[in-house]
């Protein structure tokens, strides 16, 4: 696990407004530009917050999954002008639907590692803070979705452990199914157990009711507040100019895309936002270096 960055310890309100945004923009637009931005700043904020090796397992399972969905495209849509090839049966394989599997590719690419991203930085209490109030019970749902992951990971490596303790390696491939079957079965309960244990223990301590104080140790300072505004000012800038067609592209019936310097500005400003963490990752690394070296450490 990755340590703690300076974008991880800002206001969770900053934390979750820059994930809404990069999410919609990698999601709503299919601009080739566009996708590549959004893949490369997820695969760097990936490494910033998860570290290589998590990035490395992630991109292992991802990379088959993104060749199917750009290869099953391919041999599936006919549409496009500009025909490559055509298969025994006549099918064509065409250009415009290469271009659109790659780019679909790309796109869950990056949403895939931008949720990463998310998990490492929006954590459970930060979840709980930002909408224990208004929604509690949508802020313990999404708490509780959050560590599910990881913690059945944790639980799943525990239960397969022990059984491998108490029966040994299993051989035939039927007992592999047996040992499957028993690992899930194992699973879904203490699932249950845990879910019906925390809103017991929820429900005890009042969470929810009407008046209920909440402790919280974050708090809006300078830094967030400014954060917020030009996330506020590059991500509207950057919808905006979404939603009046400044990043429409179309790959049917061929490839074309919205040019002019609005475009290249907008492209601009949204390479700015998704690396928004890693700049101030590198100013805040700047600002200690001047700091130890003013003191003499």
């Amino acid at each position: 696990m990755a340590r703690r960055r300076a974008f991880d310890m800002c206001h969770p309100s900053v934390n979750l407004l820059y994930f809404l945004l990069v999410l919609v923009c990698s999601v709503g637009c299919m601009h080739p530009a566009c996708l590549g931005i959004s893949l490369g700043g997820a695969l760097a904020c990936g490494l910033l917050f998860r570290g290589r090796r998590a990035v490395g397992r992630l991109l292992g399972l991802l990379g088959p999954v993104a060749l199917l969905a750009a290869g099953g495209n391919l041999l599936l849509v006919r549409q496009g002008e500009t025909v490559l090839a055509r298969l025994p049966g006549g099918r064509p394989l065409t250009l415009e639907s290469t271009l659109y599997g790659l780019a679909a590719a790309c796109l869950l690419g990056a949403v895939v590692l931008w949720f990463a991203s998310w998990q490492a930085v929006l954590t459970a209490d930060k979840i709980t803070y930002l909408f224990g109030r208004i929604a509690p019970a949508l802020a313990l749902l999404l708490s509780l979705t959050l560590s599910f992951v990881p913690r059945l990971r944790r639980r799943l490596e525990e239960t397969d452990r022990a059984q491998r303790g108490l029966l040994g390696q299993p051989r035939r491939r039927l007992d592999k199914v047996g040992w499957g079957a028993a690992l899930l079965s194992s699973l879904l309960g203490w699932s249950l157990e845990n879910a019906i244990e925390t809103a017991d223990t929820m429900r005890s301590r009042g969470y929810g009711l009407p008046g209920r104080t909440c402790f919280s140790i974050y708090r809006l300072d300078r830094r967030d507040k400014g954060l917020l505004g030009w996330l506020a000012l590059s991500g509207g800038y950057v919808v905006a100019g979404w939603a009046a067609g400044g990043l429409s592209y179309t790959y049917y019936p061929a490839c074309q895309a919205a040019g002019g310097p609005g475009s290249l500005s907008l492209l601009t400003v949204y390479l700015a936002l998704c690396l928004t963490p890693l700049a101030l990752e590198a100013w805040e690394e700047r600002q200690w270096k001047r700091t130890t070296k003013n003191t003499g450490r």
